[in-house]
């Protein structure tokens, strides 16, 4: 078990960035087919969080709708709709609101405080962005993986100025409300995510008259996205027997991609990160502070041409390298990950991946 759940928040705003009017009408932000697919999302994660004012504001349900998703659910031996979670400083909580009607829920209050569910103590402080870090671990010793935070203003920038935000799930409404009393997205806040660190745009996609666009925010999260794209760019290679199929990505420290390449793209013995890093300049000043993704890890050692990837990565600046899978002795004894970390370039493994790597490569495996 992590020690947190995996954080994803999902909203709706205008296109100045509200949530809502200051009317006592709920504004409709979205249309069915948007609804549609926050139905799905909120029947994939094991937990749904708003905060107590949107409890009191909107009186969500906070359910899956579909019959079919439900059934699904149960038939995976789940709950049909996901626990309910919210946090609370007062236990100013009407018992009869909709979000208490059915499933279970979990209501995060300081000591001392009652409220409607069950009550979890979260200690004497009130400090949204402290006790954030206490509620998801003990939803993680609960069995949450997957929360869903659907608002408000409050959590969205709880969650978000303390870094415990993977994904960013945003509907961008073609409309401005126009008012400073009304709602936002988020308050004023210190963000990890500015002009120079940027959140990783992933999906853009037009549902209707509204703009759905998903980000991913963590570090694990961007680095499982890039190297996902990398092994299924090693299904392009031409096929061998005495070579791996591997796919590389560059990426700079802003999210941007800069080249992409895969073994044997350009020749018949070039590698994935050689055919990469041949398509830009060696002068590039984006390649000091960018990263490549490597489906394998790249090699220390080779026989068919003079200088190894490792090399060539050194060669080029690049101060960080993610790969899924250590090279097997297939070939030669890999020590590419070793000889990289020895010129202090950042490593990272990601071994959820590898499966996925040995797959592409199952007939040399």
């Amino acid at each position: 078990m992590t020690d947190r759940p995996h954080v994803l928040l999902s909203c709706a705003i205008s296109l100045d960035g509200y949530l809502d009017d200051a009317s006592d009408r709920r504004l409709v932000l979205s249309n069915a087919d948007d609804w549609d697919r926050v139905d799905e999302v909120r029947a994939g994660a094991d937990a749904i969080m708003v905060g107590a004012t949107t409890i009191r504001r909107d009186n969500p349900r906070l359910e899956v709708r579909s019959a079919d998703r439900r059934a699904a659910r149960v038939e995976a031996g789940r709950p049909d709709t996901p626990l309910k979670v919210t946090v609370t400083a007062t236990g100013d909580l009407d018992p009869a609101a909709a979000f208490f009607a059915t499933g279970e829920q979990l209501v995060y209050a300081p000591a001392g405080v009652t409220a409607p569910g069950t009550v979890v103590p979260t200690g004497d402080r009130v400090d949204l962005a402290v006790d954030l870090a206490m509620v998801l671990a003990d939803l993680a010793a609960r069995g949450v993986a997957r929360l869903m935070v659907e608002g408000g203003t409050s959590m969205h920038t709880a969650f978000l100025t303390a870094g415990l935000a993977d994904e960013l799930h945003l509907v961008v409404a073609p409309f401005f409300v126009g008012d400073s009393k009304a709602p936002r997205f988020v308050h004023d806040g210190r963000f990890p995510w500015d002009g120079t660190h940027r959140a990783t745009l992933v999906e853009v996609r037009r549902i209707g008259n509204v703009v759905l666009q998903r980000y991913l925010l963590s570090r694990s999260e961007v680095d499982r996205h890039w190297l996902r794209a990398a092994v299924e760019l090693s299904e392009l290679c031409p096929p061998t027997d005495s070579a791996f199929d591997v796919g590389a990505i560059v990426v700079d420290e802003h999210g941007d991609e800069l080249a992409r390449g895969y073994s044997r793209e350009l020749d018949d013995t070039g590698h994935a990160e050689e055919n990469a890093l041949a398509k830009l300049d060696p002068a590039d000043p984006r390649l000091a502070g960018a990263t490549i993704y490597s489906s394998l890890e790249p090699c220390g050692r080779r026989r068919s041409r003079p200088r190894t990837c490792t090399e060539l990565i050194l060669a080029a600046g690049i101060t960080r390298v993610v790969f899924a899978l250590r090279e097997p002795p297939t070939f030669v004894d890999g020590e590419g990950a070793e000889l990289l970390a020895a010129a202090d370039v950042e490593v990272t493994e990601v071994p959820e991946l590898a499966d996925a790597v040995r797959d592409v490569n199952r007939r040399l495996l």
